[in-house]
């Protein structure tokens, strides 16, 4: 008979370093692992394809965390392509809270926090400008200014299957430079069965609600139906998942180092340190349809809809140590260069209470009509829509002493002397003043930072549109000969476009006031700073006191606010062919394809330069081709032995925002005379490009074992970074007064650099302890390590640093699973990288990441047959057990220089699924 499949694939990573006492910590909390009919994965023997050996072996039931592992180990063996994939362990439950944390237990990747979740991935050591994501195979818009997704976007709930590719293949449409992530969701007639399940889970975050109006317990819940009508003709599945939670943040943040005494020794030059308080509303709806309209025709429309609420309060102390009259009383203790103790006298503090609130409407679907004909022909016509609607606003609101319009002179309003020690974790301080005093602590312009403006504080107000529209068709004709198997010939289309609107404002006092003592009524309850040393401040919510009238908004009317603005089109067409290879050998079978794209993009943008203060239209674009041919080829020996090689030409687009035709220009004056001096995007923009070669060596055992070692290679032939370039000024107005040397001027943007190279290998494994000894059935380690040395040179041949480039990342976990009792703990680490920060109005500012080690523990329940409660599964969750920070430093060479040193605390979360 023909076996039922369902979408279960979970990380499989080898353990490193998984040490007794991380075992231990993770034996005491978990997530479920639930019982679910699956397939055995199988290999293909003797002149048997993979398909007609898994039509001839049956269904046999293996339980949930195992289950998902031995799909995970049949995905890898079967593939013709280096994959690891992440699945369910049964309906509508990923093993961990988030897409991007399971994600960031396979091998050769990792994840970079935000706000203590993990929202974006690296794979093999390259941030997420490098890789791309579709959902069921279509390419997505995102919610940030990248096309890198976002991965808390999406609920996990809603998610039955990620695929990540390491190779592309031809007929891979939307691949990446290092990688293609591929979320999927059920599809109702290949799952085969009716189920229900509903599930919720409570979480606590131990540092408690750090802010006023916060909270430290949140909440999900989510559904899942699925069922087949008409005899299994149409097939429905259903899923909805709504999740409130809070995240708490300690942060210390510098300004940066400077030597205050001409010693060479260096103190932080200013410290903008703030306490955050998140709460994160999502709804997430996902809809399938399949029609099987005759035994060749099947039907499927499939939706999905994210509602994405996160709102943030960020309240703390901004102290100038470096300007604004602060004087230096002389430091200590001297480590590594750096005074690790001190004073600063005359320091005039201003107290902050921020707001960031990110709200974003994710909207994404397609039709697929595929044919299996019984003639050797197949073929399917898709069609993919995604929309993100985005609106960020950033409010700065400032108190403080009193005004100060003279910043540099001498200061009549009340200053503090601020004492600081200074470590590996940043700074803590010793002050004289009582910031949560509102009789001493005003609205006011502290610093005189408005000049002519008295300002308040800053909004910042960003509307982001991104639409995408994919059409695709691709032709299959199956052979059946004794080396080529079947040849693919397939087009796509994708047509996108991508929009920012700004809206910015003053934040001042009505009436032309200088100070406004804050209305008894708005006053929140003071937020405490005691973990630097700064005792509790003022807080409010500068939102109500703008409503109330109490702050106004005054339109900031510079040039630089719309010259921020951009609009950018983008067409790809790409054409495509593919032969696959089946062919048998003494001993084995060798599969695989070859197969070659040809990819012609025309990308346009539109914005405004202004020309010493006159708004000037500008638009530009490029049109090109790229080539990019294909093989990856994997002997299967008999002995369950797998070797594969794979090369290939590989691109990766710019980042959108990058393409952006905006600019500002003016004249600078050198020795030779004028030249014309800019700054802004460049919409003539090549894709990174590289050329990769793969080799792999995997060993697998029974039914859900293996080893293996990859190793990778590529060559990048074109890359990305920032730099003053050339630029061709012919075609904009010239500068008025002195005319220029030439019209060739310099602009700093981005700009295509090549001579690069990364090259690695990856260990990974998954060993199930019962495949070797009986006694130690249930338990079992699974993950990998990777290192990757990764070389580019800058547009001036400098030798730079990739963007999210870790050398290092390395993932395990220890797992026991039997009689209904599942318990695992985890642990992942990656090496320091340079990594987004978010800066104020959600723009990305890049700092040295340092390492970090993450540990989590699972343990769970599964109430069996013939009991009462079957059905049930219970389980608890401990996540980031050993309170690991997230911080960035000068660099790698100076950890006592600390910019960011940022504490989530543990998260801790308990609940149920209950399948009908």
């Amino acid at each position: 008979m023909t076996m039922t499949r369902f979408d279960a694939r979970l990380h499989a990573h080898l353990i490193r370093g998984v040490s007794a006492a991380a075992l231990a910590s993770g034996l005491f909390l978990s997530a479920p692992a639930f019982a679910q009919q699956q397939a055995a994965p199988v290999q293909a023997k003797d002149d048997q394809t993979v398909e007609e050996e898994i039509a001839d072996t049956p269904e046999i039931v293996v339980s949930g965390f195992r289950g998902a592992l031995e799909t995970a180990v049949a995905e890898k063996k079967t593939s013709d392509q280096v994959v690891e994939s992440v699945s369910a362990e049964d309906i509508g439950k990923l093993p961990d809270a988030s897409i991007g944390e399971s994600i960031a237990r396979l091998p050769g990747i990792t994840s970079q926090r935000l706000n203590g979740r993990s929202n974006v991935i690296s794979i093999r050591g390259f941030g997420p400008d490098f890789s791309q994501t579709l959902l069921n195979g279509r390419e997505q818009t995102s919610t940030n200014d990248n096309r890198g997704v976002e991965f808390d976007q999406y609920p996990a709930e809603v998610v039955s299957e990620v695929v990540i590719y390491k190779t592309p293949s031809a007929s891979l449409v939307g691949q990446g430079l290092v990688g293609t992530v591929d979320i999927r969701t059920i599809r109702p007639l290949d799952y085969g069965r009716q189920v229900l399940a509903v599930g919720a889970r409570g979480s606590y975050a131990d540092l408690g609600a750090l802010n006023a109006g916060s909270r430290e317990f949140g909440f999900r819940a989510n559904a899942t139906y699925v069922d087949q009508f008409a005899d299994d003709q149409i097939g429905v599945a259903l899923s909805a998942a709504y999740t409130e939670e809070p995240y708490q943040i300690q942060e210390f943040n510098a300004w940066g180092y400077f030597d205050p005494d001409g010693s060479g020794n260096v103190v932080p030059a200013g410290s903008k340190s703030f306490v955050t308080s998140t709460l994160l509303k999502r709804l997430g709806f996902n809809g399938t349809v399949q029609a099987r309209v005759s035994d060749q025709i099947t039907l499927t429309a499939d939706g999905f809809y994210s509602n994405f609420n996160d709102d943030q309060s960020k309240r703390g102390i901004e102290l100038p140590f470096s300007f604004f009259g602060t004087t230096f009383g002389g430091g200590g203790n001297v480590v590594d260069g750096q005074y690790t103790t001190g004073t600063f006298n005359n320091v005039q503090g201003v107290v902050r209470n921020d707001i960031f609130n990110r709200k974003a409407d994710l909207y994404s679907g397609g039709l697929n009509a595929k044919y299996e004909g019984d003639n050797g022909w197949n073929a399917f016509l898709d069609f993919g829509y995604s929309r993100t609607d985005r609106k960020e606003l950033s409010i700065e609101s400032y108190s403080g002493t009193g005004y100060n319009w003279n910043p540099n002179g001498p200061q009549t309003d009340a200053t503090d002397t601020i004492g600081f020690t200074s470590g590996s974790s940043g700074s803590v301080y010793t002050h004289q003043l009582d910031y949560s005093d509102p009789s001493l602590i005003k609205l006011t312009d502290p610093l005189g930072w408005g000049g002519d403006v008295i300002q308040a504080g800053y909004s910042n107000d960003r509307m982001i549109k991104d639409e995408l529209k994919q059409f695709r068709a691709e032709v299959e004709r199956e052979l059946g000969g004794d080396i080529l198997r079947s040849v693919q010939l397939g087009a796509n289309y994708t047509t996108r476009t991508k929009s920012l609107t700004p809206d910015e404002s003053f934040v001042t006092l009505p009436n032309g006031a200088t100070e406004v003592t804050i209305p008894g009524e708005f006053l929140l309850e003071p937020t405490n700073l005691d973990y630097l040393g700064l005792g509790p401040v003022v807080s409010y919510d500068a939102r109500d006191l703008i409503s109330a009238g109490v702050l106004t908004l005054q339109p900031n009317m510079s040039n630089d606010v719309p010259a921020k603005a951009y609009t950018i089109d983008e067409d790809v067409l790409t054409l495509y062919a593919q032969a696959n290879i089946d062919a048998p050998f003494d001993g084995g079978t060798l599969t695989g394809n070859i197969g070659i794209q040809a990819q012609y993009t025309d990308q346009s943008s539109r914005g405004i330069a202004f020309l010493n203060g006159t708004q000037v239209d500008v638009s530009g674009g490029d049109k090109y081709w790229e080539v990019l041919p294909s093989m990856n080829f994997s002997a299967r020996f008999d002995s369950d032995f797998v070797i594969r090689v794979g090369f290939s030409r590989q691109i990766m687009k710019p980042r959108l925002d990058d393409m952006r035709a905006a600019i500002s220009y003016g004249l600078t004056q050198t020795p030779f005379g004028a030249i014309i001096d800019g700054n802004g995007g460049n919409p003539e923009l090549r894709p990174y490009i590289a050329t990769g070669l793969d080799l792999n060596f995997e060993r697998y055992f029974g039914l859900g074992g293996y080893v293996a070692v990859q190793l990778f290679a590529k060559t990048i032939t074109s890359y990305i970074s920032n730099d003053q370039i050339p630029f061709d000024y012919s075609n904009y107005p010239l500068p008025a007064g002195q005319t220029p040397i030439s019209l060739i001027g310099r602009l700093s943007a981005p700009a295509n650099t090549g001579n690069g190279s990364l090259k690695g290998v990856e260990l990974a494994g998954t060993l199930p302890f019962g495949l070797f000894v009986d006694a130690l059935d249930g338990f079992g380690v699974t993950g990998g390590v990777g290192y990757t040395d990764s070389k580019v040179e800058d547009v001036n041949g400098n030798q730079g640093q990739i963007p999210g480039y870790s050398d290092l990342v390395a993932n395990g976990t220890a797992y026991f699973e039997k009689w209904g009792f599942n318990a695992r703990g985890s642990v992942r680490y990656r090496s320091s990288f340079l990594g987004d920060f978010t800066g104020f109005g959600g723009s990305p500012t890049r700092r040295q990441a340092l390492g970090e080690t993450i540990i989590d523990g699972q343990i769970g329940y599964d109430f069996q047959d013939g009991s009462a409660l079957s059905g049930l599964s219970i389980y608890l969750q401990g996540q980031n057990l050993t309170d690991e920070r997230f911080a960035s430093a000068t660099s790698e060479d100076t950890p006592l220089q600390v910019i960011d040193y940022q504490i989530y605390g543990r998260r801790f979360l308990a609940g149920f699924t209950y399948k009908f």
